[in-house]
């Protein structure tokens, strides 16, 4: 990579809109398209969604739950979906939530984001709740090749707030992912660009990111943002909860998009009325 991904990230959102795609083929999603909810299906389903998107969206993200739940061959979707899109100079982010210690972590970073992995995305999801510097071997692997983390801080389900709410020693959960994040991003920071290691920060989580006082704009964060649509997240309301940080979000939409399929036309243009409304 000649550009860390914080710097790759931040000009995909000006040339296009701070719109993250999502490729979401779940059962529901699959049938109502009038496929068969098999690999066939899956596949036809997948690379109708990059016909789509491919260089007209920041970025695109493929949850991997539902490749996987094929086994080999649904992985094997998966693997030529981000090819196909990293080939189309648009950006990926895998949904994968990865999260462990030690050399397992090291070897999940070492599957997504080595120099040797089959298909790379250009940033990963992962989970932080064995604590942030249980991360540290992904967080390194992703500087040393250029790609990004978005660790999740902030979620929307209900249950997320009894952990990501909880304090110790004065500090919140969340908080503490926004300081390492911080404090990974400080070189990128002094540059005047987002860092690599963002934040998942739900689109619905209201309040939250005031109520904890965090700094999403100190720690030069990018902020990946689902939910926006079909799940109730709105202009208004991302406003709202990031306020001064707004410029920083990736806004990530699965349901309001594919719900226009299967014509690769009008996912088109539902992509584009979306990714105009952000914009405004």
């Amino acid at each position: 990579m000649t550009q860390p991904f914080g710097a790759r990230l931040q000009h995909a959102m000006r040339e296009h809109a701070p719109l993250c795609a999502g490729i979401d083929p779940h059962r529901r999603l699959v049938e109502s398209w009038g496929l068969t909810y098999d690999v066939a299906g899956l596949e036809r389903f997948a690379l109708t969604c990059v016909e789509a998107f491919a260089g007209r969206v920041a970025a695109v993200k493929p949850q991997a739950a539902f490749f996987e739940v094929f086994g080999s061959r649904g992985i094997a979707v998966l693997e030529r979906v981000l090819t196909e899109l990293r080939e189309a100079g648009t950006l990926t982010i895998l949904d994968a939530k990865r999260g462990d210690i030690g050399s397992t972590m090291t070897a999940y970073a070492e599957a997504y984001l080595g120099k040797d992995a089959v298909a790379p995305p250009d940033a990963l999801t992962v989970s932080p709740y064995l604590g942030y510097e249980s991360l540290r071997p992904a967080i390194d692997l992703a500087e040393q090749t250029g790609r990004g983390l978005f660790v999740l801080a902030l979620t929307s389900n209900p249950e997320g707030a009894s952990v990501q709410h909880a304090t110790r020693d004065g500090e919140y959960v969340a908080g503490s992912m926004v300081r390492g994040a911080g404090a990974d991003n400080a070189g990128a920071r002094s540059r005047g660009e987002l860092g690599s290691i963002g934040l998942v920060i739900g689109a619905t989580v209201g309040t939250a990111v005031h109520d904890l006082g965090l700094d999403l704009v100190g720690a030069a964060t990018p902020v990946l943002a689902p939910g926006f649509g079909a799940q109730g997240g709105t202009v208004d309301s991302i406003s709202e909860t990031f306020g001064s940080a707004r410029d920083q979000v990736l806004v990530a939409s699965s349901r309001e998009i594919l719900a226009a399929g299967p014509e690769p036309s009008r996912l088109v243009g539902q992509l584009g009325r979306v990714s105009d409304s952000l914009r405004r």
